[in-house]
């Protein structure tokens, strides 16, 4: 066996290993009396709970009407488990766009590299979750475009151009002004004039 080899074969069992703690984690996760109303992830091996907020799901919502209108309700997700690289990264975007082609794996999941578009929507207790650790794994999945809602701000934050574990380009909107996103895959405009704030 070559160095390559091996060290490709031991990235494959990383991979495996760091799976099979996620669907530890999110086994346990389901048998825990978690609130109504409270999504749970898994952020650098860190589990977060956050209360869903109105102003929260509006957004979402949004967003998510936008992507179905323009792809189809068959490309948009919200709130279901997708592993990123890093450290045990089991996210549940907010929003997330699939390839037209994308097939859920041999175990129901979806994989990070089918994902086209993510969109989060900002909450007081994980919002350094999603201008860090999770933007980083979105660059290092490749995730052409990445967008933040931030409601407390009133702006979105449109990352685009992955390159070298990071997005080369940031884009600030406030709210109120269309989001143009035509000339990515996401190829939509993006209306915040109806976002709440705070």
């Amino acid at each position: 066996m070559t160095v390559l080899e091996d060290r490709i074969a031991m990235a494959d069992t990383d991979t495996d290993a760091n799976t099979q703690r996620l669907d530890d984690w999110f086994e346990r996760l389901e048998r825990m009396p978690v609130p109504e109303g409270f999504r749970v992830e898994i952020v650098g091996g860190n589990v977060f709970m956050t209360l869903q907020r109105g102003t929260h799901w509006q957004i979402i919502f949004r967003i998510a009407g936008a992507v179905a209108e323009k792809h189809g309700m068959d490309r948009v997700l919200s709130d279901v488990r997708i592993d990123f690289p890093g450290h045990e990264n089991g996210f549940c975007p907010d929003v997330a766009m699939l390839k037209e082609s994308a097939e859920p794996d041999a175990g129901g999941r979806w994989r990070h590299e089918d994902v086209e578009f993510v969109a989060e929507v900002i909450s007081r207790g994980t919002a350094a979750n999603d201008y860090g650790p999770k933007r980083i794994a979105y660059a290092d999945a490749e995730v052409p475009v990445y967008v933040i809602a931030d409601p407390y701000q009133g702006r979105c934050h449109v990352h685009t151009d992955p390159k070298e574990g990071d997005y080369a380009r940031v884009t600030r909107v406030d709210f109120g002004t269309d989001v143009d996103l035509t000339g990515t895959v996401a190829d939509l405009v993006l209306k915040t004039d109806a976002f709440p704030r705070g």
